[in-house]
């Protein structure tokens, strides 16, 4: 029996052997075609509501961790002052408007003076001509002819001088009717106001949910200072950071399979949108220095996005949150979308 086993040990070992060497080799191709990460976190676009002017709060109308939708509303801030300066805008605009007709009827006086100065101009030309005949003929004095040339002149100075009026009037007035420069920066000035207005109404920019909300009714905010955060859930994507020696086989397109820590037994469908165009410690704070005496290769990683085809309001995502990611290199590519892309 002894002897037996001795001849049966050594087949044994080798099918063993040839058994690990196969299991090796189809776990390492598998690896290759089927790269993986677990260094992988879910992201989300997140909308740091900020107000856009400046006031006391009057009204808030969610809570922390409150879903809403795109369009509902979110605060209110006190509109009497801005209310106050469209009232005030709007006088102003109507103060420009009545100041340009003014101006306007300046420019049609001072072109009416320059017909009238005209008219007078051939007036005195005609006396001089009948004066210089007379002249010619002896019933008038050389003295008359003298005076009726000092008429015409000083009708021409008049002329000139009506004309010097209207160009002044003119750059007075500017443009004509609403596309005069006053009139317009009234207008301006009113949609500004109109504008502040609407911004004491502030609105979702996506649906998702609130969180950081610590805003009460009372308090008074300032212009760009975020208030809270809004993270939108119509699109997540995962940052998978994959080893640079697996990006070769990895291009935008090939689908991809992502599960997270906080569901564990359920698979979402993926797909690659890109890869980064540099390492994730390219751009730390601290990168690494290569160039001394005591270099040591580091495998680096290189972030990997991978869009989520398939939210599940069952599974609802988290941003940051852990997840795995593994993308299928041997699928046909398919068509990259955008990264904004409706929830299914």
């Amino acid at each position: 029996a002894m002897r037996k086993l001795i001849q049966w040990k050594w087949p044994l070992v080798a099918l063993a052997t040839i058994a690990l060497a196969v299991g090796m080799f189809f776990y390492w191709r598998h690896s290759e075609i089927y790269p993986s990460t677990e260094d992988a976190y879910v992201s989300a676009h997140v909308v740091q509501v900020a107000p856009q002017i400046t006031g006391p709060i009057t009204r808030v109308y969610v809570v922390n961790q409150q879903e809403v939708n795109e369009g509902d509303p979110l605060f209110d801030i006190s509109p009497t002052a801005f209310q106050l300066a469209m009232t005030q805008a709007h006088a102003r605009l109507v103060l420009a408007r009545q100041s340009v007709s003014a101006d306007a009827a300046a420019v049609a006086a001072a072109q009416a003076e320059v017909a009238d100065r005209k008219v007078q101009l051939q007036n005195t030309q005609a006396t001089a001509q009948r004066t210089r005949q007379l002249r010619d003929k002896g019933f008038v004095s050389e003295q008359a002819y003298d005076n009726a040339n000092a008429a015409v002149q000083s009708a021409k100075a008049q002329v000139n001088l009506a004309a010097a009026k209207v160009h002044q009037a003119e750059m007075t007035l500017g443009g004509a009717g609403e596309q005069n420069e006053r009139i317009r920066e009234a207008a301006a000035a009113l949609d500004q106001t109109k504008l502040d207005l609407s911004h004491t109404h502030v609105s979702a920019a996506c649906s998702g949910h609130i969180t950081q909300l610590t805003l009460h009714p009372g308090d008074v905010v300032q212009s760009g200072t975020p208030l809270f955060v809004l993270v939108c859930d119509k699109q997540f994507w995962v940052d998978a950071n994959f080893k640079e020696t697996e990006l070769e086989r990895i291009h935008p397109g090939q689908p991809a399979d992502i599960t997270v820590d906080m569901y564990p037994g359920h698979h979402f469908r993926g797909r690659v949108e890109n890869l980064s165009g540099a390492s994730g410690t390219a751009f730390s704070l601290l990168p690494p220095e290569n160039a001394t005496g005591n270099w040591v290769k580091v495998t680096q990683r290189v972030p990997v996005r991978v869009t989520v085809l398939d939210p599940d309001s069952k599974h609802p995502l988290r941003v940051g949150t852990s997840a795995q990611v593994t993308v299928d290199t041997a699928a046909t590519t398919q068509k990259s979308a955008p990264i904004l892309e409706s929830r299914r």
